[in-house]
């Protein structure tokens, strides 16, 4: 039986961007959050404030050190780069609709990108951070990005990286990655009662 995790990670994406906004692949363009953006960023810090964290690991891309800034967790980042998101290789910067026009049938979740990463060296970047959380003997917060941190869903009970499809994440979101009887499981997934009533998606 999979033994008991020590920690649990307490996921952040980060806020709204020009490109996320617009459905634009953003990989390791490095990129600001928009105003709305900061502002839903800020939103976050009362459903952290007093939480107990035995570390704050964030991406070096700017979109989630600002979103941890704002968060009110600046003096606690520890930069990781295993945190980036998906490297989009050629796909950078385009929209899944332009992707399509160019490769009919495309799935990021199936065939990775050209001059990119394919779904499985995410998921062997996932499963690092998963070890460095474990290690950690409390909750870890992590601010990174939407398909990275899908795929570390799925690899956090033991899944492989394409079920990161099936676990729909907007920006400024919160989950909680948590186990029971030794079995990892999500215990909160892409929760934004933080935002206003217009903010969320559903």
């Amino acid at each position: 039986m999979q033994q008991e995790s020590p920690a649990r990670a307490v996921l952040v994406r980060h806020g709204e961007t020009v490109w996320s906004r617009d459905g634009r692949h953003t990989g390791r363009t490095d990129i600001p959050l928009t105003e709305q953006g900061r502002d839903d960023a800020r939103r976050l810090a009362p459903r952290l404030a007093g939480r107990s964290l035995a570390r704050v690991l964030v991406s070096p891309l700017q979109r989630a050190r600002e979103t941890c800034a704002l968060a009110g967790l600046a003096d606690r980042e520890e930069l990781c780069p295993a945190l980036m998101e998906w490297d989009y290789g050629d796909y950078e910067g385009l929209t899944s609709a332009q992707i399509g026009e160019r490769r009919p049938g495309w799935s990021l979740w199936r065939d990775g990108c050209p001059n990119g990463e394919m779904p499985d060296d995410v998921a062997a970047r996932a499963d690092a951070v998963i070890a460095e959380v474990t290690a950690s003997g409390g909750d870890v917060a992590l601010f990174a990005h939407g398909h990275l941190l899908r795929v570390l869903g799925a690899r956090w009970v033991e899944q492989a990286a394409a079920q990161g499809a099936r676990l729909m994440l907007d920006t400024a979101a919160l989950c909680l990655l948590d186990a029971e009887h030794g079995v990892r499981a999500l215990r909160l997934w892409n929760d934004v009662s933080h935002l206003p009533p217009e903010r969320r998606p559903y």
